[in-house]
């Protein structure tokens, strides 16, 4: 049996899904019962928990050989990373308790680093706080999601261009989320002990400018890229509705995606790569 959370999101659909489709038994972990009905339907046992609760993480993970666990950002709040501080905490007494050996969290490029990465110290933290609560850690460090051009299409049908505050021709690796759950999956059935680092990016790196031409590709029309200065972030997220506090923490990410603070680890890591690229993830959504 294998354990997945986040089942209702992107990666840990897909990550169900393909495990799944592989025959294996699956529980979803949703936070709302009646969610998991559509689970239910397709073969896979349902259990409800909210993260935050240690006891019923514990409970959910109960008899698992293995778990697929993210912490899912929360942007509206005050102080996101005490906020997601306590979902790790929580998540790391659950899987103590429960004694399931191997975990699959979801990471992402530039974890190693402690600080500087704007939200991805959390999982930084999350892969310190997990190393000791199994017998067996897989950190699946994920490339710039795919999915995160999404907000800019109203403007690539709008206007023919593409807002970034990427630098045109800055190459940066990106991934499908598709292709993080079918690699979580895959993780699930490869546990080993220890820590194991695996560096998730899709078939090749991408610059804006790739992503502009693949929608150009699709729309049947030249998509131009609409550079952003980094000192627009915050009042970017803000207006979005994210707290201050947020929009803060996107913009060190983002300067430090640019200037290369970001980056993989390499060394011992384990360098995957996935099938999808921007067209296949993006031209659908236009």
């Amino acid at each position: 049996m294998h354990v997945v959370l986040g089942a209702t999101g992107h990666t840990g659909r897909a990550a169900a899904e393909s495990l799944l489709e592989r025959g294996k038994k699956v529980r979803v972990v949703v936070r709302d019962a009646a969610k998991g009905e559509a689970w239910k339907a397709r073969g896979a046992e349902v259990a409800a928990a909210e993260l935050s609760d240690s006891a019923a993480l514990a409970a959910a993970l109960a008899g698992a050989e293995g778990t697929y666990v993210l912490v899912p950002p929360q942007y509206g709040v005050d102080d996101m990373l005490a906020a997601q501080r306590r979902i790790v905490e929580s998540l790391a007494g659950a899987i103590r308790r429960s004694g399931v050996p191997h975990v699959v969290l979801l990471s992402s490029i530039g974890a190693q680093r402690a600080s500087g990465t704007g939200p991805i110290v959390t999982l930084h933290r999350a892969e310190d706080a997990l190393r000791g609560a199994a017998r067996g850690l897989t950190a699946l460090r994920a490339g710039f999601f795919l999915e995160n051009w999404a907000p800019f299409l109203d403007a690539v049908r709008a206007k023919a261009a593409l807002p970034t505050f990427i630098p045109p021709d800055r190459a940066v690796p990106m991934v499908a989320t598709r292709d993080i759950g079918r690699t979580a999956a895959d993780l699930l059935l490869e546990p080993r002990p220890g820590v194991r680092v695996v560096e998730l990016s899709g078939p090749r790196d991408y610059t804006p400018k790739d992503v502009a031409d693949a929608l150009g590709k699709r729309l049947g029309r030249a998509v131009r890229v609409e550079p952003l200065p980094l000192e627009a972030v915050e009042p970017s997220f803000v207006a979005a509705g994210m707290s201050a506090d947020v929009a803060r923490l996107f913009r060190e990410m983002y300067g430090a995606l640019v200037d290369g603070t970001i980056a993989w680890e390499g060394g011992a890591a384990e360098a995957r790569r996935g099938r999808l690229g921007p067209e296949d993830v993006l031209g659908p959504m236009l």
